[in-house]
């Protein structure tokens, strides 16, 4: 819709949002300093009684255009437009920060947990709290929640998590005498047998930062913390130099492939069986029935592999909110409609038909309707693996600024790795020095945490 300049809610300067104490109601500060412009005492604009609105959303989900047509069929007056945005590397963060600086962003916008503290670094997503959003908290998981409140800032409605967990060709794996691997040590062990099959357990895919961070994660690692006002920055540590070492001696085994994953020569892997499981997360059945349905029935879920037998850790890959941009032009009805997409019941059913994820609501689902591909995974109710990821996850882990340019650094780092022949302990090196660089770049008050 045509935007002219008018009247909107006032915005915390980013000064204030990514500086001073530790938010401890989220248990995390952003800090920092910079060029935020102050925020204006001017109300927000209101939709007139009978006034008919058009809202833009940007998003990636799947069959997304569903719960949006069902939410224009119930609402006349609100109408919501959908447009799909890559998800690919980023791109969809890269027209998003490109339209912020244009002064035409979306009125809404699909934005996952991690890098929603890289979008108040640049002032462009709206503070919901005083538009009463913190009254529709005890709606949605409470970690969920918290990883897009900022001090007394609410930046976005979360909408669904991505617990992680291990897919397997359960068909191969009986022909081969293997089990799931309940350990990494056992993974290790399988990858070989598997090998000498001719086949590979998956990929070690370079420029997927995301599904690293969920491993270093899952190991302990704690990338982001603050002390005051500073943030403390800790990219290779411990946990995460574990992680490295692990993937780095597979690829050097040549038990993995090096491959990027969700890209065609993945998906033609995963049809003819030269990969055989997939370290993935929840949404992951939609990827794999739409990718390879010559597998049909063939598929598993398992637990996620664990450092120590025994143990039950998980992580989260991903997960998603929807966020309203600083600039919509009607943000009361924006809320109402982020609130209503990720609660009402039939919005849901809809969401989780499409293959969007673990629902962030508390409410209005069950576990078993998640099995929305129960077929293709041999008639396993294939969601409670991952319900029971959820309720481990290590809650304390929290993002910080600046991690989608941190994923792009991880993927070069990574890449750069495999063809040269250096260490991936080198590389998490470099790519704390580059995060620290970055980070001080945008006028925060960072420490290396190493």
């Amino acid at each position: 819709m045509t935007r002219n300049p008018v009247p909107h809610l006032p915005r915390t300067p980013r000064r204030t949002v990514l500086g001073g104490a530790a938010a401890l109601a989220a248990g995390l500060a952003l800090a920092g300093c910079g060029d935020g412009a102050d925020g204006d005492a001017d109300a927000p604009r209101e939709r007139k009684k009978g006034q008919k609105i058009t809202l833009t959303f940007w998003s990636w989900v799947p069959g997304i255009d569903k719960p949006v047509d069902l939410w224009n069929r119930k609402n006349p007056d609100v109408q919501v437009k959908v447009e799909k945005v890559s998800a690919v590397n980023g791109e969809q963060y890269a027209k998003m920060h490109a339209a912020i600086k244009a002064g035409n962003p979306p009125d809404l916008g699909q934005i996952e947990f991690p890098v929603v503290p890289s979008f108040l670094l640049d002032n462009g997503l709206l503070d919901l709290a005083p538009l009463g959003a913190a009254r529709h908290k005890d709606k949605f998981f409470g970690w969920q929640w918290q990883q897009s409140v900022f001090g007394k800032g609410i930046y976005a409605i979360p909408q669904a998590s991505g617990p992680m967990g291990l897919f397997v060709r359960q068909d191969l794996f009986d022909t081969w005498g293997l089990k799931a691997p309940g350990t990494w040590d056992e993974y290790e062990a399988a990858a070989k047998v598997i090998r000498k099959k001719g086949a590979w357990i998956e990929t070690f895919a370079p420029t997927n930062g995301n599904r690293f961070a969920g491993l270093a994660w899952q190991a302990g690692a704690k990338w982001y913390a603050t002390h005051g006002d500073t943030w403390i920055v800790h990219i290779d540590d411990e946990p995460t130099r574990r992680v490295a070492d692990y993937w780095e001696s597979l690829v050097k085994q040549k038990l993995v492939k090096t491959i990027p994953d969700r890209q065609n020569a993945w998906y033609k892997d995963l049809q003819t069986g030269a990969i055989t499981a997939w370290v993935g997360a929840s949404w992951g059945d939609a990827l794999l029935v739409g990718n390879a349905p010559g597998t049909k029935g063939k598929w598993r879920a398992a637990p996620l592999p664990q450092w120590k037998a025994g143990d039950r850790v998980f992580a989260n890959w991903g997960g998603s909110t929807t966020a309203v941009f600083a600039k919509a032009s009607y943000p009361k009805d924006a809320l109402d409609f982020a609130v209503w997409l990720n609660t009402d019941p039939a919005s849901i059913a809809l969401l989780i038909a499409g293959g969007y994820g673990f629902p962030s609501a508390k409410q209005g689902y069950a576990t078993d309707a998640l099995d929305a591909d129960k077929t293709f995974f041999g008639g396993q109710a294939y969601s409670k693996v991952f319900a029971d990821a959820g309720a481990h996850v290590d809650t304390s882990w929290r993002w910080g600024p600046g991690v989608d340019t941190l994923y792009q650094r991880l993927g070069d780092a990574f890449t750069d790795a495999l063809a040269d022949g250096s260490s991936f302990r080198a590389a998490l090196t470099k790519v704390q020095r580059q995060t620290l660089s970055d980070l001080q770049g945008k006028g925060l008050k960072v420490e290396s945490g190493g």
